[in-house]
């Protein structure tokens, strides 16, 4: 399930991720999917089984651990069926591939402790962006009940839950972030973390594991993105031939902080 959030609540989420290095899974991939296929990547997000991966019956992995981050792969557009094995596991998933689409399928534990892997897939936000500016994708996919962020010191994220996620550009950066039960404001889940975010980049990051067991960790991976053209210049090169050329261009932010007249 999808919430929407401004940009100052969904950052607290977004950066929680990164933490804990010890066990988190990160991975950069360039910006994927050739025209009339999709990229699609599965996450191993379990803890203490490895499964086997496979798409429209074909393997893709054997014995995933805890972590994995399986592809990416270029498929086909159209409905395609992931399944997931184990000694005492059979999951089946099926995915809309759309072309020139970037999505994770993540198998998880549900919220409730004991209770049986489930799949949910989440879409990548691969569009440009601009300078000095990161894209983060939170998924929440661990046993634990609704949980709070709070970054420097302040509660900016309030109530998310199994299964869902937060999408936001924020600017990239070095971040201090804690993971705590809703309404509470000390003893976090997870954290504090000191987190930095890349310029131009996504983060897709995966909460994971119950605190109760010492388990609580995250899975990431990390995709470029293209520019999107929208800084501000100091300077036009026109060419070298006449006076225009490195004309001096003030922007238009600083002019309005100037006194006229």
């Amino acid at each position: 399930m999808a919430r929407t959030f401004s940009l100052v609540l969904a950052a607290s989420a977004l950066l929680l991720a990164f933490g804990q290095a010890s066990q988190a899974a990160q991975q950069v991939t360039p910006l994927a999917a050739s025209q009339g296929t999709g990229s699609v990547s599965v996450i191993q997000a379990v803890p203490g089984i490895a499964v086997d991966v496979a798409i429209d019956g074909k393997s893709m992995s054997a014995d995933a651990e805890l972590g994995a981050i399986v592809g990416p792969f270029d498929l086909t557009g159209g409905t395609h069926t992931v399944r997931f094995t184990a000694d005492s596991l059979e999951v089946t998933s099926t995915l809309d591939v759309a072309a020139g689409t970037s999505t994770d399928v993540v198998l998880h534990l549900p919220a409730e402790v004991d209770g049986d892997p489930v799949v949910h897939s989440y879409a990548a936000p691969t569009g440009s962006i601009g300078p000095d500016k990161a894209r983060v994708v939170l998924a929440h996919t661990a046993t634990v009940a609704p949980a709070d962020v709070r970054v420097n010191g302040e509660t900016v994220f309030t109530n998310i839950a199994n299964g869902e996620f937060a999408e936001a550009e924020l600017p990239s950066g070095t971040h201090r972030v804690a993971l705590l039960p809703t309404g509470q404001k000390a003893n976090p889940i997870l954290g504090p973390l000191d987190v930095s975010l890349d310029s131009r980049t996504l983060s897709m990051i995966y909460a994971y594991g119950n605190p109760s067991d010492g388990s609580m960790n995250v899975i990431a991976h990390t995709i470029e993105l293209a520019p999107d053209g929208t800084s501000e210049p100091t300077t036009i090169d026109t060419g070298s031939g006449g006076w225009a050329a490195d004309l001096d261009v003030r922007p238009f932010s600083a002019l309005l902080s100037e006194p006229t007249g």
